[in-house]
């Protein structure tokens, strides 16, 4: 998992060293190469079933597989309009989302530490917001509103694949969802991304991201959540948050404003302090 939110934190790092490709542009390449790498590996996963059944998959993996295409085209929209910093603390807070999904559609009952944590990083989005979530910038402000769709998207997928591995009935194969996701994002975005302006240049680092950032970490990620408990899985996952600004400020020069070091300290504290809390000992539930 560590592996996985380091290969993930590279994303905001690399888009800042594209020299003309932009906004959707960005999007589509990321997802036609994250399409073309997740195709081969499931192919050779799978076999030529994969296809046959693709058709045919149930209604979680096609609600997943949307939920993938929000989270992979929203995130590279809000990188193109705000800083690093912005995205992704806005992104930190889909353990809390999800959390607050769990109970409302799977009737799982939360902790008092977790609506406390739930308020206190609300309380950071909402100073972020209300400080212009960088410098008062209106493109800022749109940017961090579009990356909230990324942490929406993935508490209902997480929520969805709770059902799936730890419901009733039988399990299904999850995997080929995110496939399904990045073909949608890649398809959404491509009567948006006319005229191409992408130099050679772009198109190999888009491809890097497309493979490395998003095909690999997202498979691995799909197994995990049937291995790690959820404590432990949000809990590591705050580190693409550490890891994505840091590449942002040693390898672009972007480094995270005081707007968004005080309303990360709010999220990232209140994240860290439930989740820890969580893997401390048994929870004491509570309506």
């Amino acid at each position: 998992m560590v592996l996985v939110t380091l290969m993930w934190s590279i994303a905001g790092v690399v888009t800042r060293h594209l020299d003309s490709a932009r906004s959707f542009e960005v999007t589509f390449w990321r997802s036609a190469f994250n399409a073309l790498g997740l195709g081969l590996a499931l192919h050779w996963m799978r076999g030529p079933a994969l296809w046959r059944n693709l058709l045919r998959a149930p209604w979680p993996v096609w609600v997943s597989g949307a939920c993938w295409s929000v989270m992979f085209t929203a995130f590279m929209v809000a990188l193109t309009l705000t800083t690093v910093a912005n995205v992704l603390i806005t992104m930190a807070l889909g353990p809390l989302i999800t959390a607050l999904f769990s109970r409302i559609f799977l009737r799982h009952r939360l902790a008092a530490r977790t609506w406390v944590a739930i308020g206190v990083a609300g309380a950071g989005i909402a100073w972020m917001f209300g400080h212009g979530a960088g410098g008062g910038d209106a493109g800022a402000v749109l940017g961090t509103a579009i990356a909230l769709a990324v942490p929406l998207a993935a508490a209902i997928n997480w929520t969805v694949l709770q059902h799936v591995n730890h419901g009733e009935g039988d399990a299904h194969d999850m995997l080929p969802a995110v496939l399904i996701g990045a073909v949608i994002s890649c398809a959404l975005t491509l009567p948006l991304s006319y005229p191409f302006q992408a130099s050679v240049h772009d198109v190999g680092l888009l491809a890097l991201l497309g493979v490395v950032q998003l095909a690999i970490p997202c498979l691995l990620v799909v197994r995990l959540s049937r291995v790690l408990p959820a404590p432990e899985l949000s809990l590591l996952g705050l580190l693409e948050v550490i890891f994505g600004v840091l590449w942002a400020w040693w390898g672009a020069g972007e480094p995270p404003g005081a707007t968004a070091l005080t309303g990360g300290a709010l999220v990232i504290g209140a994240l860290v302090a439930n989740e820890l809390v969580a893997l401390r000992g048994p929870q004491q539930q509570s309506g």
